[in-house]
């Protein structure tokens, strides 16, 4: 599937960075990273995944599909490329074929067994998307910019329920060593990279990095603290 692509900044810039969202949200999520990212030289790419945002809702939403999905829609030779969540496991999918210069995989989606009573909370949460205000989503998460709050009322509009549906049946991902240089961003209260995780990650070849204070959506709860991550990376 094509998919529908936000652009930040002007495609004659020096460098290419690819921002790829996590469930229940759009490219809109990007809304502060990707403007310091401009900043820093960048043309930014962030797409919107099948049954987000724009793009169209399908009939399957395997991991592959949200993988192939990104490789077609997505230049190859990124210098940089960063995936939440959900995001974060459609890139390590799609790595090989986008070929970026490094990889950020921010709390990615890849262990999920040792997760199921958040991914059932999830699924439990998703029909609420559809009725919540922005007031309630400022509430729930009291450090978010009020841009952040917008893009997260803006995602829950625009999502296909049946996503959390397909997400509740994936497993864990069977990682290899990186293709690429590759870092993970980890919340430090989050649920899908523990300690002991992300140690299994080093070894692997992974740099590990846990973001102090922050929750699962590491890029609006602390965005100095995500950019600081990002040291060395882009």
């Amino acid at each position: 599937m094509q998919l529908e692509v936000r652009e930040w900044g002007s495609a004659g810039a020096g460098k290419l960075a690819i921002l790829i969202h996590g469930a229940m949200s759009s490219s809109a999520t990007w809304c502060r990273v990707a403007p310091l990212l401009v900043e820093r030289g960048y043309h930014v790419l962030a797409p919107d995944l099948r049954g987000h945002g724009a793009s169209g809702w399908a009939g399957s939403y395997r991991a592959e599909d949200f993988a192939a999905d990104v490789a077609e829609s997505l230049p190859a030779g990124a210098d940089i490329a960063i995936g939440h969540s959900l995001g974060g496991r459609t890139l390590a999918l799609a790595v090989d074929a986008l070929s970026p210069a490094k990889a950020v995989y921010s709390d990615p989606a890849w262990l999920l067994s040792g997760a199921q009573a958040d991914v059932a909370a999830m699924a439990g949460f998703a029909q609420a998307t559809k009725t919540a205000t922005a007031e309630q989503i400022a509430q729930t998460n009291p450090r978010w910019a009020a841009e952040d709050v917008a893009a997260e009322l803006e995602g829950f509009a625009a999502w296909d329920l049946k996503v959390m549906d397909a997400i509740g049946a994936f497993g864990d991902l069977d990682l290899k060593p990186p293709a690429v240089p590759s870092l993970v961003q980890a919340a430090d209260v989050g649920f899908l990279i523990s300690r002991e995780y992300g140690r299994r990650l080093e070894e692997l070849g992974y740099r590990v990095a846990f973001v102090p204070g922050t929750g699962h959506c590491v890029h609006r709860d602390d965005l100095d603290g995500f950019m600081a991550s990002l040291d060395g990376w882009i």
